[in-house]
């Protein structure tokens, strides 16, 4: 616990007003709308027709759904971890626009959120780029939590492992399904089970 109040309050002190309105900004779900858009654009490129591009934006839904669930609908009530801005034991945070969060912080819904989008998309479209490209984007999110001072690291590790479990989990349901043999260009038939 000293550990984890340490490197949140390193990382929080160290601040500045472009970084409080950068950082606010990467931490806000409708910021990322237009990269959710040409994420479900490259599906819809790289997979042959809209019942396998439906099946895989289902996925995606599943895997935030599951994430999302577990950390705010079970985990946050049964550990009732207060968030750091709601410790009063600790110094006071630099707070961003007077953010505060909810009561309790473990574990990150953000960190499992954009985990899961983006360990899934990166499990389907196998591109190097692409995949350095939204693991970076995760990384900011995860910081930025820690920035605003809304999560310790610990809670942004456990929501990163959460949304990297449903990632695969969703990923391996959709191998079972055929996905893999249905990408543009490799001649796999629509979905058809044991074909």
């Amino acid at each position: 616990m000293s550990l984890d109040t340490s490197i949140l309050l390193w990382i929080n002190g160290h601040h500045a007003e472009w970084a409080d309105t950068f950082f606010w900004t990467v931490s806000r779900a409708r910021t990322w709308i237009p990269l959710y858009v040409l994420l479900a654009g490259l599906v819809a490129y790289r997979y042959r027709n809209w019942k396998t591009v439906l099946l895989i934006l289902v996925g995606f839904g599943v895997a935030v759904g599951l994430s999302d669930w577990i950390c705010s609908g079970v985990l946050k009530p049964l550990v009732c971890r207060l968030r750091p801005t709601h410790e009063p034991s600790i110094d006071p945070l630099h707070l961003v626009k007077g953010y505060i969060g909810g009561k309790y912080g473990f574990c990150s819904s953000h960190a499992a959120n954009t985990m899961a989008v983006g360990g899934l998309f990166s499990l389907l479209y196998r591109n190097k780029t692409a995949t350095v490209g939204l693991m970076t984007w995760v990384a900011l999110n995860a910081y930025s939590r820690m920035y605003l001072g809304v999560h310790y690291p610990s809670d942004i590790l456990c929501g990163l492992l959460i949304g990297s479990l449903f990632a695969a989990v969703v990923y391996a349901a959709l191998v079972r399904l055929g996905i893999d043999r249905l990408r543009r260009g490799d001649g796999g038939a629509a979905l058809q089970g044991g074909s």
